[in-house]
């Protein structure tokens, strides 16, 4: 399926990483368009204008211009659309606040994602009406097209999205009803996102896990022979199931960036205890307040970052004695700062949301 976009690229490293990336496409299956001013979006700040045709490509600059005019845009046919990433890990923003239905399907999510053959994505996530009282509701499509019950770099970068869309500034605080339950993320002065994640779920049978509880009806620190390898886990929450290793029984501190995350990883998710597979994470500790870690994220596989993985992270490390409850934990994308308040149980994310482009893609 081709894919003719338009798209607008703000003047950051971002962008200009992501145009790179365009370049690379193959233009019999993405074409990239410039339908003259009405179809090419300016941000705030100086843009690219790109616009590919068989082999070339060109770039030059454009009028600065409000997005709201994009934004507001309702062709039939097309879907408009934000990229952005949370350190990383991308999503296709679609303002979808005019139905409690998503406008595309699973099906069409994915294609949407495929990096060589869509626009490129970790997942769709759509801004939908609130529900029981809330501000707003979040649903995401993986790039597998399957639907988690929340992504924690998501929540981050659909903050962001809905301060845009509402023309917000400054100090903002939205109630989120996703599938993990209500969240709660806040926009800081600085632009950055905290979200209050709620409470970790730690009882095996709600993670869900068919590993047996070997504390408080928790899995810590337990066996689990992965492809004759017993591996040290940890089985959390966030609203979605995690899986957390700081590696296997009687080794060495683990070294993450030794691992084959494309050969291990798959063995997790699909690992027969896993009722609703998970996600992993595989952590190296530097000090008590330092981890760096890796993920395999269920349904959408390696990414550069992982925000509910995270959380899980300083869970998983406190419970084992390995870590404080404040800590900074290292992602291939960047860092995210975690804190596990012991006063109400709840976990705090902080962290960054940028956008990418924005475009149109026909349906």
């Amino acid at each position: 399926m081709a894919i003719a976009a338009a798209i607008s690229l703000p003047l950051t490293s971002p962008a200009r990483r992501s145009l790179a990336s365009f370049t690379s496409l193959r233009s019999s299956s993405l074409i990239l368009k410039l339908n003259s001013v009405r179809g090419s979006v300016a941000l705030r700040t100086a843009c690219l204008r790109v616009s590919a045709a068989s082999s070339s490509m060109s770039v030059e600059a454009v009028e600065k211009a409000s997005p709201a005019s994009f934004l507001d845009r309702r062709e039939t046919g097309f879907l408009h659309f934000v990229k952005y990433h949370g350190l990383g890990n991308d999503f296709i923003l679609v303002d979808n606040r005019d139905s409690s239905e998503p406008k595309v399907t699973p099906e069409q999510a994915a294609k949407l994602c495929d990096r060589n053959f869509g626009i490129g994505a970790d997942g769709v996530i759509f801004a939908l009406p609130g529900i029981n009282g809330t501000d707003y509701t979040m649903r995401i499509y993986n790039s597998d097209g399957s639907e988690p019950e929340m992504c924690g770099n998501g929540v981050r970068c659909f903050a962001r999205f809905i301060a845009e869309l509402e023309n917000l500034h400054g100090k903002q605080r939205f109630t989120v009803h996703t599938g993990a339950g209500l969240i709660v993320p806040e926009i800081q002065d600085d632009g950055k996102v905290k979200v209050d994640m709620g409470e970790p779920i730690l009882k095996a049978t709600d993670v869900p896990t068919g590993l047996p509880a070997n504390k408080n009806q928790s899995v810590v620190k337990s066996d689990l022979d992965v492809d004759g390898v017993t591996w040290n886990v940890t089985c959390v929450s966030m609203g979605n199931p995690h899986c957390v290793t700081f590696g296997t029984k009687g080794g060495q501190n683990l070294q993450v960036d030794e691992l084959n995350l494309a050969e291990i990883g798959p063995k997790f998710e699909n690992h027969v205890v896993f009722p609703a597979r998970t996600n992993t994470e595989f952590v190296q500790v530097f000090t008590p307040s330092h981890l760096k870690m890796r993920v395999w994220e269920r349904g959408a596989g390696a990414t550069l970052a992982c925000g509910t993985g995270a959380c899980a992270v300083v869970v998983a490390a406190v419970l084992e004695g390995r870590a404080e409850r404040n800590c900074t934990v290292d992602l291939p994308g960047g860092p995210l700062q975690i804190e596990w308040r012991e006063e109400d149980n709840h976990i705090y994310m902080t962290g960054p949301a940028e956008v990418v482009f924005y475009g149109s893609v026909p349906l």
